[in-house]
């Protein structure tokens, strides 16, 4: 089934997301759909992120989160785009980052893959 209905994407999701070195992070997010429109918020170790912009249309997913992140002594605002559908029961989604900036200054700011990184990993629902 690769319809993503309703009653598929709304609960918590939890899965793994490739890390530095290889290594892999937890992840979870809380979807909340209403028709075609998507929110919720992606849970870090220590605050959560809102979903923004989130679409679901047909058996394609997309939504932003506006994230804080730690870059060394440096606190960067990003803006890391989702997209992704059902396979095999699992929610599978690529993470692209869009933009960043120092969240101190509103500058530029570095990042350790750059802009348009991705990586994809699954999600499976929490029952």
């Amino acid at each position: 089934m690769t319809f993503l209905a309703a009653v598929l994407l709304s609960g918590i999701w939890v899965g793994q997301v490739p890390a530095r070195n290889g290594e892999s992070v937890d992840i979870a997010f809380e979807f909340k759909q209403e028709g075609t429109k998507l929110t919720g918020k992606l849970y870090g170790d220590y605050k959560s992120s809102p979903i923004v912009e989130g679409i679901v249309a047909g058996d394609l997913v997309t939504f932003v989160v506006a994230a804080t992140e730690q870059a060394g002594n440096q606190i960067n605002e990003s803006r890391l785009r989702f997209t992704g559908s059902m396979k095999d029961g699992q929610l599978e989604l690529t993470r692209e980052r869009e933009s960043v900036y120092n969240a101190g200054n509103g500058g530029g700011a570095q990042t350790r893959n750059g802009l348009g990184a991705k990586a994809t990993f699954r999600l499976k629902k929490l029952a």
